[in-house]
């Protein structure tokens, strides 16, 4: 009697590494790698590394960056993710490193160095993209969102944006099941100059459309299953992340003066000369303020008033 036995199943090899997102106020830092590099040639990377102790993770990164120890906060652990490299899977766990410095010389497997704005990480080809798997060339972008954030535009009814922001505060802070979002919905924010849109800061877009009741797209085939009732005022949150310098002339605020040049033809709008049209003759910033002279009236007269009581009907280089 013959006896068979089936070939017993491969075994990996499980090791634990590191991914070190190094940031220095706004700015992501990426390090490419040698071409020469076994693992990744040529794509972009954060601080890879083995070991999983704060301090591992500090001397890893000031190895390959020249930035001292002194000069780097670990800020944030991520989740581990299972990925497998060939006879080797391997546990990454993501980092957040927070940097006083931008100065970086690259050393060791890497070759040079860019900070970058989070938003535009989809235009580099970064570490993991090249594995045969699943979601490959969205890993290393994903695993980032895991410890830091990106901005995402949700696309509303115009003239309710205020309430849409309202609405979706009050989800992720009210009793329902939304509120286990709480902790990836980093904030809400709705500038006032720029209509039919609302700003959140997410750590990833899926979050975001379930949040507003979009998971799965405006298709109801595709959200079957998902008990979600969508915001009124949500259209839909738009591709990929937004550069944080896209954003933020939109978030600082402006001076009510902004735009009002001396020699502009403006109409006031508000008090006991509304409608009456001027020339400006002065504008001063420090006060908010801008002088004007009322040309249609039988007797010439000047006045001063805020820089939001008129509005710009004619520049000076039209």
């Amino acid at each position: 009697m013959t006896c068979s036995t089936s070939p017993s199943p491969e075994v990996l090899d499980v090791q634990t590494d590191f991914i070190a997102y190094v940031r220095h106020e706004e700015k992501l830092l990426l390090l490419r790698r040698h071409s020469s590099d076994a693992s990744f040639p040529d794509l972009w990377d954060g601080v890879y590394g083995s070991g999983s102790t704060p301090e591992e993770v500090l001397e890893r990164v000031a190895e390959v960056t020249g930035l001292s120890t002194d000069q780097l906060v670990l800020h944030k652990e991520g989740p581990d993710r299972g990925i497998d490299m060939g006879r080797t899977l391997v546990d990454v766990i993501p980092y957040l490193v927070v940097s006083s410095s931008d100065e970086v010389t690259p050393a060791g497997v890497y070759d040079a160095a860019e900070w970058i704005d989070p938003g535009n990480l989809q235009d580099y080809n970064c570490i993991f993209s090249d594995l045969d798997m699943e979601g490959a060339d969205t890993l290393f972008k994903e695993m980032y969102g895991s410890v830091g954030s990106f901005l995402y535009i949700v696309k509303s009814a115009i003239g309710s944006e205020q309430r849409l922001a309202s609405e979706m505060h009050a989800r992720i802070h009210g009793s329902g099941s939304l509120r286990t979002l709480k902790d990836e919905i980093m904030s809400i924010v709705h500038p006032h100059s720029m209509r039919g849109y609302v700003f959140v800061e997410a750590s990833a877009k899926h979050h975001v459309e379930k949040l507003i009741g979009r998971a799965g797209g405006r298709d109801p085939k595709a959200r079957r299953g998902l008990n979600l009732t969508p915001l009124k005022n949500a259209k839909s949150v738009l591709p990929g992340e937004a550069p944080l310098e896209n954003i933020l002339p939109y978030l600082e605020p402006k001076a009510v003066t902004s735009g009002i040049d001396v020699g502009c033809i403006v109409e006031i709008v508000t008090g006991a000369f509304k409608g009456e049209k001027a020339r400006i003759t002065a504008v001063a910033d420090t006060k908010e303020e801008v002088t004007m002279e009322l040309y249609e009236q039988v007797i010439p007269m000047t006045l001063s008033m805020r820089g939001d009581h008129v509005r710009v009907i004619e520049r000076v280089n039209e």
